[in-house]
Parts: structure tokens; C-alpha cells; sequence
């Protein structure tokens, strides 16, 4: 009847209060209708139903504030409660007061505060419900009594309180239960959204560090640049020497390229950032980027999908991921990384399979972690999979670690796809 996203719990409990009292108000109806029709009773018709018919109107208001959007209060909360409490004080002054075995409801209202609102309006209700009752001991319009029939009579109230106790502990046992589920989704909301902030921390600090360190970085390899290119005139008939040091060079000049494109890219969004591109050709240029940073890295390409290729919202942030995740492969790997990618339904698959020693128990639990690293010290710092984990999640993809039967590690990344219109 009622969405319940994105809906605060007082409002959650007020949905389930105005239900409760829908089954309230038809309980006493059928009551009134097996009394008048089974039991030749005389009692204050007129009056008992025009309190009924009261609180079917009140629900409706209720009914309507519900289908608004302002907020509920404790208060307001307290109010609809006790409008019950006085609706069933009319109705058990009507009906023989505190000798009516269904005396024992004042309990609902007090269970329901109690479970919903602070402790000063339980306490309130608490005294409201004792002073309600105590009233009804002396003040109430008493039910005709037939001596003659006072075994009978008396059947009927101890039926009377078992009934009562009944829906009492039924409807108490529903109220509770769902107070507890709503509590328990609060916090697992609430737990999953420290530790998404924790995660975004994180991430704001790696960042915060990579800007400092391209910065600090730059004149450094500005430096090395200078002189690789003076020791590449001076030894000019060395050609072993030619080669490492143009390897050399190489090398520097896409790590200042890399901090100019860090630099000059930092806080742009995916939508700035991201360009469609066919799948098979990201991957590709990925890979050639990858021979370039890790000439002596041996691996094997294989690729399968329906041509002309979909489309992938390609950028640096998803390249530099997946580029991540295949140092850590190259890393693990003792010869050679097989590498295999299928798109097919507008999701790409991608494995990356090294031929390491796989990995360990603790690396399948943690994998993911920020700073955490199943590398000797010095060799690795424990962001690089941590990163790559978080983009490709920031772009609806997932990344699975698992070790082979014949030996290995495999790195599993998906990723949506854009269906190809050509």
C-alpha cells in the first residue's frame, strides 16, 4: 500500500499503526455482530459504534497524512496513540469497564511506545493506561447479569481474557518482530554507509598523496631525462648501450606523461572524462601501453565477440585500472600471462591468468584492501588492486580473484558495454 524507500522508521511505524488499527476497527465490528446475534445482552448499542465509527474516521485522516510527505514526529506518533487508548477507554466504559476481560489491550499501546519512542512518552503512556484502567474500576456502565446463568456468564470472561491475551501476544509478537527487522535495516544502512565513507577517505587520501607526489616527481625525472639524452650522445657507437638507454628514455617519457595527464585530469568526472570506444580496440591500446611499460613481460592475447565490436565508455581512470591488474599478474606471473576477453550481451569478460603460485588465504580474504600487499616490503604498497577494485565498481563492473586447479591465479573483471548501432 505504502513505499517504504527512502522513508524515515517513525513513518514505517505509523503505516503499521494505522494497519493494526484497520484490523482493530474490524475485530470490533465482528465482535458487536456475534454479541447482538448470539448473546441476549443489553448494552449501550448507539454509543459503542458511534466510537467505532470515530476511529474509522480518524484512520482515514491517517490514511491521508500517510500519502503526504511531511515528516512524523515523536509527538505526532504519541497523539495517534493515543487516540487508541482513548477509543478503547469508550468503548470498555460501554462494556463493563475494568471487569470486560478485553481490558488487558491497554498493553498494545504501551508495548507499541515502548518499542517505538523514547522513554519519557513510554512513561507518559504508562500513566495514562494505569490511570484509564483505574478509572474504569469505578467509573463504567455495567453489564446485565442473569444469576441464574452465572456459570455461564463466567465461562464467557475467562474465554473472553484468553481471547484477549491471544491477540494481544499475536499482534505485540507481530509489532516487535517488525521493529527489530526496521532497527536491524537501519543498521545495516548505516554501517554500510560508514564504511562507503570510509572508503571514499581513503580514496580522497590516496589522491590527495598521488597530487603531491607528481608534483615532487617531476623535476626528478626532468632531471634524468637531461642526462639519458647527453649519455645517448656521448656513447653514440655502443649499440647495446644505445638500446637500454632508448628503452631508458622511453620509460621516463611516459612517466612524465602519466603525471601530466594525472595533473591535468584530477577531479573531472566519468562523464568529463569518459569517450566510447569499440571494446576490442580499448583493449588493444591498453595492451600496447602495457608492452610499453613492461617490455619484458611475455604474454598471450586471445579475444572472441560479435563484430562490429560494442562499445565500452573508455578513460585514463579504467585504463590505469586495468593496467594495475595486469602488473599484479605480471608481478605474480614466473613466464608468461594469458590473457582472454569476451564480450557477448553487452558485458565484456576479461581474465587475466598468471602462472604464479597463487594466492594465499589471507590474499583471497583481504584482496581489495587499501595498503594491504602479499608482496615482499619494499616491492609493493597494497593500493594498486584497491584502486582498481573501486573504479571498476564506480563503473557498474566487478573484480574476482580466484585461484586455478592446475596452479595460478586468475583475476576476473566484467564491465558493462554499450551495444554497438553500426
Amino acid at each position: 500500500m505504502f513505499s517504504n524507500l527512502s522513508q524515515s522508521p517513525l513513518k514505517k511505524n505509523l503505516q503499521r499503526l494505522f494497519l493494526l488499527r484497520n484490523i482493530a476497527i474490524a475485530a470490533q465490528c465482528l465482535t458487536f455482530a456475534l454479541v447482538y446475534r448470539m448473546i441476549d445482552i443489553i448494552i449501550p448499542w448507539a454509543e459503542m459504534i458511534s466510537v467505532v465509527v470515530l476511529l474509522a474516521t480518524l484512520n482515514l485522516f491517517t490514511w491521508v497524512r500517510l500519502h503526504r510527505k511531511w515528516p512524523v514526529s515523536n509527538i505526532e506518533f504519541f497523539l495517534q496513540l493515543l487516540i487508541d487508548v482513548l477509543a478503547l477507554s469508550a468503548l470498555l466504559y460501554f462494556s463493563g469497564g475494568s471487569t470486560n476481560p478485553f481490558i488487558s489491550l491497554y498493553l498494545l499501546p504501551l508495548t507499541i511506545a515502548a518499542a517505538t519512542l523514547p522513554w519519557r512518552y513510554t512513561w507518559v503512556m504508562a500513566v495514562i493506561t494505569i490511570g484509564c484502567y483505574s478509572l474504569l474500576l469505578f467509573k463504567y456502565v455495567p453489564l446485565p447479569h442473569d444469576h441464574s446463568k452465572h456459570l455461564i456468564e463466567f465461562n464467557l470472561h475467562v474465554s473472553g481474557m484468553w481471547l484477549a491475551f491471544v491477540l494481544s501476544t499475536v499482534i505485540i509478537a507481530w509489532f516487535v518482530v517488525k521493529m527489530s527487522t526496521s532497527i536491524r535495516e537501519r543498521d545495516r544502512d548505516l554501517a554500510k554507509a560508514r564504511e562507503q565513507a570510509l572508503h571514499n577517505e581513503q580514496i580522497i587520501a590516496l589522491g590527495t598523496l598521488a597530487a603531491g607526489a607528481a608534483h615532487e616527481l617531476g623535476t626528478p625525472l626532468s632531471t634524468m631525462a637531461v642526462v639519458t639524452g647527453e649519455l645517448q650522445k656521448e656513447y653514440t657507437k655502443d649499440h647495446d648501450f644505445q638500446n637500454n638507454i632508448h628503452i631508458l628514455r622511453d620509460q621516463i617519457s611516459h612517466c612524465k606523461q602519466t603525471l601530466t595527464q594525472l595533473l591535468a585530469k584530477a577531479g573531472q568526472t566519468r562523464t568529463e572524462e569518459g569517450s566510447g570506444q569499440p571494446v576490442d580496440k580499448f583493449l588493444r591500446e591498453i595492451l600496447n601501453k602495457w608492452e610499453l611499460i613492461r617490455p619484458t613481460a611475455k604474454f598471450s592475447y586471445q579475444y572472441t565477440g560479435s563484430q562490429p565490436a560494442p562499445t565500452i565508455m573508455g578513460n585514463e581512470l579504467l585504463s590505469q585500472s586495468l593496467l594495475n591488474l595486469l602488473n599484479n599478474a605480471a608481478d605474480a606471473s614466473s613466464e608468461c600471462v594469458d590473457i582472454k576477453s569476451n564480450w557477448e550481451n553487452n558485458i565484456l569478460h576479461l581474465e587475466i591468468i598468471d602462472d604464479g603460485e597463487g594466492l594465499s588465504a589471507e590474499a583471497i580474504q583481504r584482496a581489495g584492501e587499501a595498503f594491504f600487499t602479499s608482496k615482499a616490503p619494499g616491492q609493493g604498497f597494497g593500493i594498486g588492486l584497491f584502486l582498481a577494485n573501486a573504479n571498476i565498481e564506480r563503473f557498474g563492473g566487478s573484480v574476482q580473484l580466484f585461484n586455478l586447479e592446475d596452479g595460478g591465479a586468475c583475476t576476473q573483471v566484467t564491465l558493462p558495454l554499450i551495444k554497438s548501432t553500426s
